[in-house]
């Protein structure tokens, strides 16, 4: 429905863009003379505008190469500009359809960084606040991006695979000429891209309204070509050329019989306003020019998974017209000598001489010559400048984060442009858990995050937790660092929570406390790449605990400990919901002492660790766990139900209860197997969805001398997962050795 809505807005625009006059970036050109000939015919390649259904544009460019048929210019369309940019800079269709797989362009669409690239803080978010779309925060108000998707991930990968030809300002300068057409969004004229930056012009053609974010050029604001020319025949007939191949993988036009819902309705409305314009265009080709209509029947133009055939599909189309393709080709010495042409005009990026931050983003200017400066002297390769934008994009705070190269005076400059979130950058994010055991005990907490980034020059942070439901919470943190890359910091912290702490007799509840309690505190430290993390800092924590239910003799009272605090951690997880690869371990020691205050010395250590591999849709995942109250033999941890350690619910030992036995120590261990199901990746009602099992083997004890393999319990579990935008919702079944049994349905974190 959401789509549809998207669709039905474009159309809108289109018919009233599609009778906009062309504009033109540039004056035509003259037939140029490289790779053959000048006696020879001028031939242009005209790619339409068709979303993922222009992926068979790379099908009718390997048939070309087979044939040695010559492109002197490419005009091209939103999928037809991006395609045809990157043919331009001078890879060849192998190339591209490498570089250009399902995964390398579902990913390139998404906004976020891979959970691989982000700063170890914003993976620290994910674990409690699981709502994936965080909302901006300004002038008092919630703020939604321009767009979905902003487009960065996606000119990274544009930026990579066309930086030999950077430094290349005019169009006519690639390996081969290029035109890219775009709309402008306040006129609804067609604005033809010849000059200026090669990603940005591709990048802007495709930028679909309401999906992209608009894009600004050339004091433009830009949106995708195909509302006002999706088959630019007239721009490529504009650039000097003899024949025209003009490939249209536009939008077909469906029978009645096959509009039976609004989103066919909507889609057919967008296709006769574009097809409206296509066929101006169809009118204009001279009869020597060849048509190309690949039969991609009712392929989606959002359909990123039916890659492979696309092209395909385009292959099949353009040898249906092989003979004719055939009278165009070059002989093989000529040919070779066309792309020896195409090849020597893609030279390479030169060595950087200077940086320069774009001119209104200086509010950044610290933290990107920190971070860029190294490479001041030498010409940096495509993975190392795209590694030093994800370190400063994984943030969080940036909407875009973009480099490009400028000439002055016969020196290179590495032009940096960051912009600030349009939506913050200030924002808000959420979390929610639930769990019910299906025999009357259900439990639920609803979080929120409001982060106020950028308190400091350095980039600081104060973070505020909201938190209600079963366990209450209020907290706040000052994230202060010593410098611009982040590493080094202090923060100061203060909570105040509440929550429900058992007192057991084996799997008998005795009572339940409510414990309150009012923590601060000072952390200082120090981030490891964006994997890891050390941090040390002294803790207060005072409160007073009451008896809930239960006996209401049992001794209550206040507390007041003070301790010193010292955590590693390590996270390289791909995913916090459904890991498929990589692995994670935390470590956290708290040590209270009496010189410092507190009313007892203890000492409380807890470890994680967490592993995940996989093969196609099969994931097998190894998870243990363990604590200990390292003084509990003196009784003193014993009669402490705060720092007691609780076992129970799903994936837990999944067969007894949630929190259903307690100890002074505890170990579990895992081994979790889950496969993917659903075609194309879309799983259960387009949410991705897992069928798994897991068992589980460990227990609580009183003391460490009773801890052993022998006594430790045996569970298991099945269960039906959803990677939900709400966060991972499973519906499960606990199994016990002693035929204990419990069912589950639980949204929230689990790993």
């Amino acid at each position: 429905m959401f789509r549809s809505l998207l669709l039905c807005l474009a159309a809108i625009f289109a018919s009233v863009a599609v009778s906009a006059p062309v504009v033109l970036a540039a004056d035509r050109l003259e037939p140029s003379t490289e790779g053959g000939s000048a006696s020879r015919l001028r031939i242009g390649l005209v790619l339409s505008g068709g979303g993922a259904r222009g992926m068979a544009h790379i099908g009718v460019l390997k048939v070309l190469e087979e044939l040695n048929v010559p492109i002197d210019a490419i005009a091209g369309t939103s999928m037809g500009a991006m395609v045809g940019g990157l043919y331009a800079s001078g890879l060849s269709a192998g190339e591209i359809e490498a570089a250009l797989t399902m995964g390398t362009l579902q990913d390139a669409f998404r906004d976020r960084p891979a959970r691989s690239d982000l700063t170890f803080r914003r993976k620290s978010e994910d674990q409690n606040f699981l709502v994936r779309f965080p909302l901006g925060l300004k002038g008092g108000d919630f703020r939604l991006p321009k767009g979905l998707v902003t487009g960065q991930k996606l000119s990274q990968t544009l930026r990579r695979l066309t930086l030999p030809v950077a430094a290349a300002r005019s169009f006519d300068d690639l390996p081969t000429r290029f035109r890219a057409v775009a709309t402008d969004l306040e006129s609804g004229e067609a604005v033809v891209l010849g000059d200026g930056d090669l990603v940005t012009a591709m990048r802007a053609s495709l930028s679909v309204p309401g999906v992209f974010v608009p894009v600004e050029m050339n004091g433009r604001l830009l949106v995708d070509g195909g509302l006002a020319d999706n088959l630019p025949v007239s721009v490529a007939r504009a650039m000097g050329v003899d024949r025209l191949i003009v490939v249209d993988v536009g939008f077909p036009l469906q029978t009645r019989e096959r509009l039976d819902s609004v989103g066919k309705i909507s889609n057919q409305m967008l296709a006769i306003l574009i097809r409206r314009g296509s066929n101006a265009q169809r009118d204009m080709l001279e009869p020597d020019d060849l048509l190309l209509d690949p039969q991609l029947g009712d392929a989606s133009s959002f359909d990123l998974s039916r890659i492979a055939r696309s092209i395909e599909l385009g292959e099949q189309a353009a040898r249906a017209s092989g003979e004719r393709l055939a009278s165009l080709a070059l002989p093989p010495a000529a040919y070779r000598a066309y792309l020896a042409a195409r090849e020597s005009a893609r030279q390479g990026v030169p060595q950087i001489d200077y940086l320069h931050v774009a001119e209104g983003e200086q509010r950044y200017g610290r933290s990107l010559n920190a971070l860029f400066g190294p490479l001041v002297g030498r010409a940096p390769d495509g993975e190392e400048l795209g590694q030093r934008v994800i370190a400063l994009y994984g943030q969080g705070n940036l909407e875009t984060l973009d480099y490009g190269f400028e000439q002055r005076d016969g020196r290179y400059g590495l032009l940096l442009a960051a912009r600030r979130n349009s939506w913050g950058p200030n924002y808000v994010r959420f979390g929610l858990n639930l769990q019910d055991d299906f025999a009357g005990n259900s439990s639920y907490n609803a979080a929120a995050r409001f982060v106020l980034s950028e308190i400091t020059a350095r980039g600081g942070e104060w973070v505020w937790d909201l938190q209600i439901g079963e366990s209450p919470r209020l907290a706040t943190e000052v994230f202060l660092p010593f410098d611009y890359s982040r590493r080094w910091f202090v923060m100061p912290l203060a909570r105040v929570e509440a929550r429900n702490v058992p007192l057991l007799d084996g799997q008998r509840r005795l009572a339940e406390f409510r414990v309150r309690s009012v923590e601060s505190g000072v952390d200082l430290g120090r981030e490891l790449g964006n994997w890891g993390e050390l941090r040390a800092g002294v803790r207060r924590q005072t409160g007073h605990s009451r008896v809930r239910v239960g006996d209401p003799e049992l001794p209550v009272g206040d507390f007041d400990s003070r301790s010193y605090f010292a955590r590693f951690s390590y996270d390289k997880l791909d995913d916090v919901n459904f890991p498929r690869k990589g692995q994670s371990f935390s470590m956290e020691w708290r040590g209270e002492r009496t010189g410092l205050g507190s009313g007892r010395s203890a000492d409380l250590l807890t470890a994680d660790w967490l592993v995940a591999r996989s093969r196609g849709r099969n994931t097998a995942v190894f998870w243990a766990s363990g604590g200990a109250n390292l003084d509990s033999a003196d009784g003193v941890a014993a009669a402490d139900v705060r720092t007691r350690f609780t076992l129970g619910g799903f994936l837990n030992l999944s067969g007894i209860a949630p929190d259903s036995i307690s100890g002074n120590d505890f170990a579990i261990a895992r081994l979790l197997y889950y496969r993917q199901i659903g075609s194309g990746g879309e799983g259960f009602l387009n949410v991705p969805a897992y069928l798994g099992m897991s068992y589980e083997v460990g227990n609580v004890w009183e003391s460490r001398s009773d801890a052993s393999f022998s006594g430790a319990r045996h569970n298991g579990s099945l269960f039906l997962g959803l990677d939900t935008l709400l966060g991972p919702l499973y519906l499960g079944a606990g199994i016990g050795e002693q035929g204990d049994d419990a069912l589950y349905l639980f949204l929230g974190r689990t790993f």
